[in-house]
């Protein structure tokens, strides 16, 4: 695991004969990505193993322009006539494209044409013997939380590894290697004919950085538990507090309001809402693509353009969008760095203190509904309205009274971010983005 079949330098040459061959396709300019991945997945189920997946992939994509014409073509063979076939195939689409005066390469001066290697890649040299050892260890523990878990939708590792190149015609070609790998499982518990599920997850690049197999299994034994005996809760207007993994989804809600090809197709909520309050006045988001060792961290973005650290929201206050240099050129304004997305969003508050951990988020709660689970995708961003299924616990005098299901949160995302109360500091990592629990105002509850 781990072991590239290419080099950087490799992928450094390919890209170059990639660009010199769409020169001479009659391209005006160019864009090759190049990337390699392999990894592997195990997934054990109450101590047998059901699936076991090796991949390994590799991908050559040319973009290429005639003048405001865009073509794309991409190849899974690196040989020089397939690459030559690639980049004629991408001219000729551009040839019968519509001209798009918003179309090209990023300007030079935008481009991190020295940036270093993020140091981002730790490989893992997993076999499959021991990701199953691993699996069965989160699962065994799991079971030996306690007798009521009677069933389980498996354990499951992954170690994934990949490098890439981007290059272009103005002069930028970069690229570095990644790692991702996660362990995760998800236990049922049962109790006559109740039967709950629930699950827990640790991702990070190194894998010494993984949670323990066993604690993890005890930990999704102990929320599946926590659910059993669950009711619905009289329909009607309750204070919310979003556990902080989903509290992230928030924030997710927000990038994609405040993103570039949602904004110039006038599909958002946030249309010309640059300079305004979109969030409470406590709050803020920071962008951080600098991280060490963080999944969202990155020198560049998709397109090859310097990324930075920045303050999106401030003080409540909107302070930018996530552009590309495309979707940049729709708006009038300069690409943000964000082709291909946000790079480690934080959000925080100005009124959160060290002690406000879970315990003491439900005791701001005091009387309402703890979510733990979201189901569906039912968010409009033209209009705001947001409508989902959820799970969670009846809170009341700041204490959890009894667990929920069968309900439905509902209320408007401008409403939401403008009315959330406090940001707790048990702050969790959720790819990309990390916050507290988060406690809303009010939102509409339909149950019983």
């Amino acid at each position: 695991m781990g072991h590239f079949a290419y080099t950087k330098h490799d992928f450094q040459d390919l890209a170059q004969l990639a660009l010199r061959e769409a020169r001479d396709a009659g391209a005006s300019d160019a864009a090759i990505e190049i990337s390699e991945g392999q990894g592997l997945s195990v997934n054990v189920r109450l101590g047998r193993v059901e699936q076991v997946e090796h991949n390994t992939d590799k991908v050559l994509d040319i973009s290429v322009y005639a003048g405001l014409r865009r073509g794309h073509a991409s190849t899974s063979d690196f040989s020089p006539q397939a690459i030559r076939s690639t980049a004629r195939a991408a001219f000729d689409i551009a040839r019968y494209t519509a001209e798009d005066d918003c179309a090209g390469l990023p300007e030079p001066g935008t481009l991190a044409l020295h940036a270093r290697d993020p140091g981002l890649y730790h490989p893992w040299n997993l076999d499959v013997d021991e990701a199953v050892a691993l699996a069965r260890r989160a699962e065994d523990a799991a079971f030996a939380t306690d007798r009521r878990i009677r069933n389980s939708e498996g354990a499951s590792v992954s170690a994934q590894h990949m490098h890439f190149v981007l290059a272009n015609s103005r002069g930028f070609c970069n690229g570095y290697a990644t790692s991702r790998h996660s362990l995760s499982c998800v236990p049922i518990a049962g109790r006559r004919d109740d039967m709950q599920r629930d699950y827990w997850w640790s991702s990070q690049r190194d894998a010494a950085q993984l949670a323990p197999p066993e604690a993890l299994g005890r930990y999704a034994a102990e929320r599946a538990l926590a659910r059993l005996r669950a009711r619905k809760i009289p329909t009607g207007q309750y204070p919310v507090l979003f556990e902080a993994p989903l509290a992230a989804g928030l924030i997710g809600s927000l990038v994609h309001a405040a993103s570039g090809g949602t904004l110039y197709r006038k599909a958002s909520f946030l249309v010309d809402q640059l300079g305004k309050p979109v969030m409470a006045a406590h709050l803020d988001l920071l962008e951080d693509p600098k991280i060490a060792g963080a999944m969202g961290s990155s020198p560049f973005d998709d397109e090859g353009v310097r990324t930075q650290r920045r303050r999106v929201v401030r003080g409540g206050v909107l302070e930018g969008y996530f552009l590309s240099t495309y979707s940049g050129r729709k708006l009038g304004m300069p690409s943000t760095g964000n082709a291909g997305g946000a790079h480690n969003l934080r959000l925080s508050s100005r009124l959160t203190r060290p002690g406000d951990d879970l315990r003491e988020m439900l005791r701001k709660l005091d009387r309402g509904l703890f979510v733990i689970e979201l189901i569906g995708h039912g968010i409009n961003y033209v209009t705001g309205d947001y409508s989902r299924g959820a799970m969670g616990f009846w809170v009341e005098g700041g204490s959890i009274s009894h667990p929920v299901h069968e309900i439905t949160i509902a209320g408007n995302l401008r409403d939401m971010l403008l009315g959330i109360r406090a940001v707790g500091a048990d702050e969790h990592v959720s790819g990309s983005r990390r916050c507290g629990s988060v406690l809303l105002e009010s939102m509409t509850v339909a149950g019983s």
